[in-house]
């Protein structure tokens, strides 16, 4: 059986705020912000190149939890400095670069809700591995 993950909700206090964070300074494309009804908003976001997009919204269950709750997702980049050059430029806070060995490096930072994530390298998916 074949399945792809497509979609991680996220729950927020801020649709837009959040749609700020993530297009204006994460620089993901917004490929949905729809509100089908009153009450209800759906948006969703997808990086560069991403397979799978971040979802959030108002007045559906899926969206429900405590905003900030959601820990350590992992953003794959080719190259980690430039990536946490470009979004140190754009204004967001990200961690120093850590070496967990074997090739792989990360740095960590968070939306504005607390919501966290992970920039990951992995030397061998660029082909230059120890």
């Amino acid at each position: 059986m074949k399945m792809k993950l497509e979609l991680v909700p996220l729950p927020v206090a801020d649709v837009e705020r959040s749609i700020a964070f993530y297009e204006g300074k994460l620089g993901f494309t917004k490929d949905v912000d729809h509100r089908p009804t009153e009450g209800i908003r759906i948006v969703q976001l997808t990086a560069e190149s991403s397979g799978c997009s971040i979802g959030f919204g108002t007045g559906l269950g899926v969206y429900e939890g405590e905003p900030g709750s959601i820990r350590g997702l992992h953003l794959v980049v080719d190259d980690i400095d430039a990536a946490r050059a470009e979004l140190i430029e754009r204004g967001v806070e990200v961690s120093e670069v850590h070496d967990f060995g074997g090739g792989v490096r990360g740095a960590e930072f968070a939306d504005p809700d607390g919501n966290s994530f992970e920039l990951q390298e992995m030397a061998w998916r660029r082909g230059d591995a120890f």
